[in-house]
């Protein structure tokens, strides 16, 4: 008797760890076919099944990058932050946080990205040369390219998207300074940012202004040097100063984002 209910149990389990096999079976094969929709769905069932948690992780994590890759990040992100809470081992755990760092940086919550980088970097499995790369794409992500090269740098001196990150930092304007020559001379920072016709503009509208406000000064005509000084001349001169700070954030926001288009289109490496 005892020996007939030991058999049953044995065949219960091998035929409930078949059937599990066979629905991950299933789920695997529409993911590696990129039918993301369904592969979800199987996982989901896979893991509904699944008692004895035997492939929680395996189908949270799998979920998750079906979401990824169909661009619903949030959705992506509580996946693999239950794989996480499933991980058995200490790979699976870094496997986890590493994509939830990625997913962070895609939907640009550096904050959070960093947060599971210290996390990995207390781990001693945890490749510091994998910190580092991470840690240079979530820079790149804040639009700290100067702190991303060098990240990049600790991994190879000469790595691609180390040179690539100071290519871009040294390409950017810089609008503090093209503020301070718009106040010692205005136009000047126009001219910076290469926005010749509004410098001209800027610089030929202030010296008239500045003429004519001395001009009446000097002809003792006091109230229009002051109509024309506070309204006109002061007026042209502020907005120089705001027109060369505008125009240093619109050329760097069009660096920035060629070099966004570089890296989704062209770089070949890993991404997140």
């Amino acid at each position: 008797m005892k020996k007939s209910i030991f058999i049953s149990i044995l065949l219960c389990s091998t035929l409930y760890a078949g059937m599990l096999e066979r629905q991950k079976h299933l789920a695997d094969s529409l993911f590696a076919a990129g039918d993301y929709f369904n592969a979800v769905t199987e996982y989901s069932r896979l893991e509904y099944f699944d008692n004895r948690n035997d492939y929680t992780f395996i189908a949270n994590f799998k979920i998750g990058l079906a979401y990824k890759y169909g661009s619903l990040l949030d959705n992506a992100l509580k996946a693999f932050a239950k794989s996480l809470l499933k991980a058995g081992t200490d790979k699976e755990k870094i496997t986890a946080k590493e994509e939830i760092v990625k997913i962070n940086i895609l939907r640009r919550d550096t904050d959070k990205a960093h947060q599971y980088l210290n996390e990995l970097a207390k781990d001693i499995n945890y490749s510091e040369n994998d910190l580092s790369y991470w840690r240079g794409w979530t820079f790149m992500f804040q639009d700290k390219w100067d702190l991303a090269a060098l990240e990049f740098g600790k991994i190879k001196i000469d790595h691609e998207l180390k040179i690539f990150c100071e290519s871009v930092n040294n390409d950017k304007y810089s609008v503090t300074l093209a503020q301070i020559l718009s106040y010692i001379l205005p136009g000047s920072g126009q001219f910076y940012t290469g926005n010749y016709l509004s410098g001209l503009m800027s610089l030929g509208w202030n010296v008239l202004c500045g003429y004519t406000t001395v001009n009446a000064f000097v002809e003792e005509r006091v109230f229009d040097g002051l109509m024309v000084g506070n309204l006109l001349w002061l007026r042209f001169y502020r907005g120089n100063n705001q027109n060369a700070e505008k125009f240093a954030v619109q050329k760097n926001t069009e660096i920035v984002n060629q070099a966004y288009r570089y890296l989704k289109n062209s770089y070949k490496g890993l991404k997140p």
